[in-house]
């Protein structure tokens, strides 16, 4: 899925010199206006499972494609676990934008993941200030001074912060727009309810209240659901506490829910 030559790894094996997990697959499903690099905590600290890491369309080592739509993203994401993980257990991570691709990818493709685990998945319509504010970013989308504030205001660490800026600036604004455009158009993809798997969904304690309040609509489709909040935890908390979240990712795979976390109601 790849284009460029320089661009992080979408595959990456065991490593030999730790020891094995349980077996199985762990896929990585990354955020917008990012790309599979975000996932560089959790792909140092699982290293005893093989990971999977693809970028989407528009995004990373694809950002010459066009972004097309979420179907069509989730499908791309089916094809490209099915020819890359390894027998298995196959357990999906999204978060943000790739929390709402890892919802259409097993409404799709019910089979093809043991257990899914979203942070940040919004499936209310987005609306309000966050939908105005979100219009404002593309007046100044190719501005660096505009991705390194987004930077400060996710808590990415000073390391990330120049990579975030050139990948900022190197994705295109008609991306953007059609892929915001779609996702705050809500709505919880259809068949979702169909999936067999273990499903956790996760919103930093921070977040904007309609992540959490996303929890009711995906507990009425998948009443055995877990919901949880991340204490203290904004959007990107991936790299805001790499150590909880790779920790919960772990605990998730041996099939617990880490207990470091705050229970939570679908009904919020």
């Amino acid at each position: 899925m790849s284009t460029h030559a320089d661009a992080y790894p979408e595959v990456h094996p065991r490593s030999a010199d730790v020891g094995a997990a349980a077996g199985g697959t762990i896929v990585f499903l990354h955020g917008g206006n990012v790309a599979n690099w975000m996932w560089d905590p959790q792909v140092k600290a699982l290293r005893d499972y093989r990971i999977l890491t693809p970028d989407m369309p528009g995004f990373g080592g694809r950002v010459a494609e066009e972004w097309t739509d979420l179907a069509g993203t989730a499908d791309a994401v089916a094809t490209f676990i099915a020819e890359h993980a390894e027998p298995g257990p196959i357990h999906v991570v999204g978060l943000s934008m790739g929390a709402v691709v890892a919802l259409h990818l097993i409404a799709r493709h019910p089979g093809i993941a043991s257990s899914v685990l979203v942070s940040g998945a919004v499936v209310s319509e987005v609306g309000g200030v966050t939908r105005l504010l979100s219009a404002l970013q593309f007046a100044f989308w190719e501005r660096a001074w505009f991705w390194r504030g987004q930077a400060k205001a996710f808590r990415l660490p000073k390391d990330s912060v120049e990579l975030y800026v050139r990948h900022g600036l190197s994705v295109r604004r008609s991306n953007a727009e059609r892929m915001l455009r779609e996702v705050y158009a809500g709505a919880v993809p259809e068949n979702l309810a169909s999936f067999p798997g273990r499903f956790l969904a996760v919103a930093g304690e921070k977040e904007p209240a309609i992540v959490s309040a996303s929890f009711a609509s995906l507990g009425s489709l998948l009443p055995d659901a877990e919901f949880r909040l991340a204490p203290g935890m904004h959007h990107v908390w991936n790299v805001e506490n790499g150590e909880l979240f790779s920790a919960m990712v772990r605990r998730w795979a041996e099939g617990e829910v880490h207990t470091g976390l705050l229970p939570a109601a679908p009904s919020l």
